[in-house]
């Protein structure tokens, strides 16, 4: 369950203070005569949501812009053409020339685009929605930018090979070559990636109870996942928030609950929100969403193979590249992967609602019977979300549209206060 946010159609403002515990203390059940059946929110928490969020959309659509800006100016200003002089000064030899180029080009927009990563974050300090001091804070971009630098090298290695190797067809071949890479790489994540930057050890070391209820849930779907695969992620050194996810592939599959999910909401709570993570384990999202990612990847590395020559033949003389095999036309080539990722956002998340609304109804039914009032217990955990995270109450049409990977906070909860088709003689639609 993602950071998600809500509709003005469903949420109240109260004047009471927000229903949330003290950090690092379980939330008790919601009152049983209390009914969620809309998203409420005092007034300095609703304030506080709007203008949190409010401030997130402007850094999204600056960030985007930042970074197809910064890349143009290195293009225009013929830096991309300097660092592959430099490269190709050092050898001859197209693998050194890589490792010097890449970094060289990844580390510069990085630069300029920190700023805008320490403000997002002094944001987050200021609204309480992190906790992460800033050396620590510093520690991980170092890590993460490493990374980046480090499998950029290794894509844009492979993509020049194809390049210098087919011409006309480098955009399937790279797609057919890259495709693997990434999965590889999606698979050890949770081994070797996610480890580097938090904290994971196996729920059932601190919480065996909740995990014997997660095997009751998955008995029932019919779907084992073993103890040893859902895990406790220590997400309160840095972070206010509540989360949990599904992730990995084969036998690097697992759920994940962060430890401030389990201090903050309900332990009936805590199981729809796992039993939401079950569902895109069962439902196949995993699958399904790389499926729909290459897809996407392979059409848009079509646009860009049209879009690189036709840039080529208008600016590539003035900005000192000499064709798509040219090192410096990486530069030209992530600034149309900017512009295309932009772009293609409304889809990719419209997608990605439904498969979040698809596991929000199997979380729904696979509970139910297993925890007394699961409708109210569902909606009431989609309120705690809410005030937890500042998701913001009144958001444009335009950017739920555009950016919002989850439906609007105020319909799931209505939607799961409502969702009840064993009462009305109907199926359910996952959980028979």
């Amino acid at each position: 369950m993602d950071r998600v946010r809500s509709s003005s159609s469903a949420v109240q403002i109260s004047q009471s203070t927000p229903n949330s515990p003290p950090n690092n203390q379980p939330r008790a059940p919601a009152p049983s005569q209390t009914e969620t059946d809309q998203y409420r929110l005092s007034r300095e928490r609703y304030e506080k949501a709007v203008s949190y969020s409010r401030a997130g959309y402007t850094l999204y659509f600056i960030s985007y812009f930042l970074a197809a800006a910064v890349l143009l100016l290195i293009l225009r200003l013929g830096i991309a053409a300097k660092f592959r002089d430099i490269a190709e000064a050092v050898s001859d030899k197209k693998w050194i020339q890589c490792l010097i180029f890449v970094p060289l080009l990844i580390l510069v927009t990085a630069l300029f685009e920190l700023p805008v990563r320490v403000y997002w974050h002094a944001l987050s300090l200021r609204y309480q929605q992190s906790i992460q001091h800033w050396g620590s804070w510093l520690v991980d971009w170092t890590k993460e930018e490493a990374l980046s630098v480090g499998v950029a090298v290794l894509l844009v290695f492979v993509l020049n090979f194809a390049m210098r190797k087919s011409p006309r067809r480098w955009w399937f071949y790279f797609w057919f070559a890259a495709l693997p890479i990434l999965l590889f790489f999606f698979f050890i994540s949770p081994w070797f990636i996610d480890p580097l930057f938090n904290h994971f050890e196996p729920l059932a070391n601190e919480h065996p109870q909740l995990v014997t209820s997660i095997e009751t849930l998955t008995q029932r779907a019919g779907v084992p996942i073993p103890r040893d695969r859902v895990f406790l992620m220590r997400a309160s050194e840095k972070t206010n928030a509540i989360n949990a996810y599904v992730t990995g592939i084969g036998a690097s599959k697992r759920v994940v609950i962060w430890d401030t999910t389990i201090q903050k909401t309900s332990s009936d709570e805590a199981l729809f929100i796992l039993g939401h993570e079950l569902g895109h384990y069962v439902l196949g999202h995993i699958a399904t969403g790389f499926l729909f990612f290459a897809v996407s990847l392979l059409l848009a590395l079509y646009v860009m193979f049209r879009a690189l020559h036709w840039s080529l033949d208008r600016w590539g003389r003035e900005w000192k590249i000499n064709g798509p095999e040219d090192w410096a036309a990486i530069a030209m080539f992530l600034l149309w992967l900017q512009i295309l990722t932009f772009i293609s956002s409304p889809i990719a998340n419209g997608f990605s609602r439904m498969q979040e609304h698809a596991a929000d109804v199997y979380g729904l039914e696979v509970i139910h019977g297993l925890v007394p009032n699961s409708e109210e217990v569902a909606a009431h955990g989609f309120q705690v979300l809410g005030e937890l995270d500042l998701s913001d109450p009144n958001p444009p049409a335009f950017i739920t549209f555009w950016l919002y990977s989850h439906p609007p906070l105020a319909e799931r909860l209505v939607f799961a206060h409502a969702y009840d088709p064993w009462s009305k003689g109907e199926s359910p639609k996952y959980v028979k």
